[in-house]
């Protein structure tokens, strides 16, 4: 037997040594009192060692121990069997098969406690405490496009005013005809606008584009809603511009729209000089001369007093002191024809109409000298607005 061993066996030992405490004596008294005995003893040793397995090596040598096709305690059990006198054979192969079972399943037991105990850790690490608040990410910050539109458009509700917004793939009447474009206008021209391809089959009117101006919204809304109503119609256009430092063929606009009786320029000057202070400081004047839309009548180009240098003559402003922002006007009578069995009748009703480049609109407020950088993504200009 190894050295200290922990049972007496009552045999004489194999001599057959292994790294566990326990080795298979040679059995040379077949009686059944003796094959008892024997088997009571492995048995016992089994369970100890099955006991003592705490991890994963320990469970392959305690297998390997036992079962191994070459050395294990299973297989020189066998030789107990063919060793034994033909009479006790029987009695033999019994207890050999009592062994094998036992030992199969101790070590499946171990096993089962091995990993049993791993895997409740493993669930109880990863438990879940589904009571407990969530973890937020944090959220980037707004681009300064879509803050200027957000901050302008809430100007705007302040004054009682809703939001519209419509498609942006518009028909030629919406975009042009309703808006009191005339066939031969030059904004028709290929030059200015980008159109679908294969509609030349189609009458001009139902031809598809992409929308130049957010116009198309404020006739699509005086179709669902008799007057009065005030609203603003941002959202993104599309023109064929070239790309340069003040022109972008993709850009947005914010265009309003006001309906009521007894509307008048006055109201229109009063309504964009409170919006401007809003947007740009109490301090900023605006200005108003005369202009040429086709949808109003009469029209006016919009601007502030510059904000960099307070309106006494910079780069920015060319030296003038004054930056031009935007257009409006009165809706020419024309434009509510297109309406007018939705209850917009020239004769009862006026309204004023205007519209701006957020890009434009961003680049004054945050001191931006190219369009272009709106657009590029370059993470290390956009940071300077988180």
């Amino acid at each position: 037997m190894p050295a200290g061993p922990k049972y007496n066996w009552g045999f004489s030992p194999s001599g057959n040594q292994s790294k566990l405490p326990y080795s298979l004596p040679k059995l040379t008294d077949f009686s059944p009192d003796s094959l008892d005995k024997a088997v009571q003893v492995l048995l016992s040793a089994l369970q100890t060692e099955s006991q003592s397995i705490t991890t994963e090596n320990a469970w392959k040598e305690f297998r390997d121990h036992w079962m191994a096709r070459k050395n294990g305690i299973v297989t020189q059990a066998s030789e107990w069997l063919k060793a034994a006198p033909k009479e006790a054979k029987r009695e033999v192969g019994q207890r050999f098969a009592e062994i094998k079972a036992r030992v199969e399943a101790e070590v499946d037991a171990a096993q089962q406690r091995i990993h049993g105990g791993s895997a409740a850790a493993a669930l109880e690490s990863e438990r879940v405490d589904v009571t407990l608040p969530g973890i937020r990410r944090p959220l980037g910050a707004e681009h300064p496009v879509i803050r200027t539109l957000n901050e302008t458009v809430a100007v705007f509700r302040a004054m009682g005013y809703s939001v519209a917004e419509g498609p942006e793939v518009e028909t030629d009447y919406y975009n042009f005809e309703a808006l009191n474009f005339p066939p031969n206008h030059p904004a028709r021209d290929t030059q200015d606008t980008l159109v679908i391809a294969d509609q030349d089959k189609k009458p001009l009117r139902d031809r598809l584009l992409l929308r130049t101006h957010t116009s198309p919204v404020q006739i699509r809304t005086m179709e669902q809603m008799k007057p009065p109503i005030r609203i603003v119609c941002p959202g993104k256009v599309h023109r064929r511009d070239a790309t340069d430092a003040s022109h972008s063929p993709v850009f947005h606009q914010i265009e309003g729209l006001a309906v009521d009786t007894n509307i008048t320029f006055s109201d229109l000057k009063g309504t964009l000089d409170h919006a401007m202070k809003a947007l740009f400081g109490s301090s900023v004047k605006t200005r108003f001369f005369p202009s040429f839309f086709p949808f109003t009548e009469p029209s006016a180009d919009v601007a502030i007093s510059c904000i960099i240098c307070g309106g006494k003559g910079c780069r920015t402003c060319k030296q003038t002191g004054w930056v031009e922002l935007m257009g409006c006007g009165m809706v020419d009578p024309n434009v509510f024809s297109f309406v007018k069995n939705h209850g917009y009748d020239p004769a009862k009703v006026s309204g004023f109409a205007f519209g701006m480049g957020v890009e434009r609109l961003a680049m004054m407020k945050y001191g931006i000298d190219d369009i272009q950088m709106l657009f590029q993504g370059d993470v290390r200009f956009l940071e300077q607005f988180a």
